[in-house]
């Protein structure tokens, strides 16, 4: 069924004269006659009958002009909604960020962009998750961009490094360890850890650690995100290894420095490989390259 064709039954049903029509549409009447002939064939019925000078739609052709200019209308919808989200003065930015960044780093990065560009109608969603979550709503499109630990042997993603993250020890306030400005990681095995789940990428990194050292930690708790993690600690349920972020300072917990072995964790923006990025999108990502300046 023709897109043209619709457009011009609907006008036709409208101005109910051939010659009419045919002039605001800006096509010869012999063109809108077979227009109309050829979804009238299509549908197995006749759409207009003759009234004197005039056509008027039939039973049918009442029915479907209902339908015809719903379609049209929400066609347009689409169509205005598309150019919207992909001009270079506006769009949608979809955003897929692991949780130590929701507090501060995501934040300040849009709110800079943003002030950048206040003659553009740019608009973020944002949603946080583990580097995992992440990565498969990269490759279903749920995000157009995420910010994670990198994955490797992921081949169909670009990992650009953006930001460094410094592993701690977090304690409860006024812990027998809160007078240590830094230790070493075999000196917390006495004590029960509040460790991340599996899920998470930082969670094969601790582990690691303990491995380089021969020793496993006492795991007494296992969350999602580092605010979990920071609200148990400060309860009193354990001590935990997680990234220097700056929302702990809200929290009830000191702050120890891991001496040996000291571990920096690099956050990466992530976007997939030869995939087209809207302009709003493709603007964004080079704004975050341009101010994280990350080797």
């Amino acid at each position: 069924m023709n897109l043209n064709h619709l457009q011009y039954f609907v006008k036709l049903a409208y101005l109910e004269h051939y010659t009419k029509a045919a002039k605001d549409l800006s096509i010869t009447q012999p063109s809108l006659s077979h227009a109309i002939s050829s979804l009238e064939e299509e549908l197995g019925t006749k759409l207009f009958e003759k009234q004197g000078r005039n056509v008027i739609l039939t039973k049918y052709g009442k029915i479907f002009l209902k339908y015809v200019e719903k379609s049209l209308e929400y066609l347009q919808e689409g169509v205005d909604k598309t150019k919207a989200l992909t001009c270079a003065t506006s769009g949608l930015i979809d955003l897929g960020y692991i949780y130590t960044l929701e507090a501060d780093f995501m934040p300040n990065m849009v709110r800079k962009f943003l002030d950048e560009n206040k003659d553009k109608n740019f608009g973020f969603t944002f949603s946080s998750n583990n580097t995992k979550s992440i990565i498969e709503g990269l490759k279903n499109e749920k995000y157009d961009l995420g910010f994670c630990s990198k994955v490797e042997n992921e081949t169909s993603i670009d990992f650009i490094k953006v930001k460094q993250e410094e592993l701690v020890i977090v304690v409860p306030k006024n812990h027998e360890l809160s007078k240590y400005n830094e230790i070493d990681l075999i000196e917390t095995i006495s004590y029960n850890h509040i460790v991340f789940t599996k899920s998470s990428g930082l969670r094969q990194v601790i582990d690691n650690l303990f491995k380089q050292i021969d020793k496993k930690q006492n795991i007494s708790y296992e969350v999602e995100n580092d605010s979990s993690m920071a609200g148990l600690v400060a309860q009193g349920f354990g001590i935990a290894i997680m990234p220097n972020i700056p929302f702990l300072k809200y929290f009830d917990v000191d702050i120890i420095k891991l001496k040996s072995p000291a571990y920096t964790r690099n956050i990466y923006m992530a976007k997939l490989k030869n995939k087209y990025l809207p302009p709003a999108v493709e603007k964004f990502s080079k704004f975050v390259i341009k101010n994280c300046n990350v080797k």
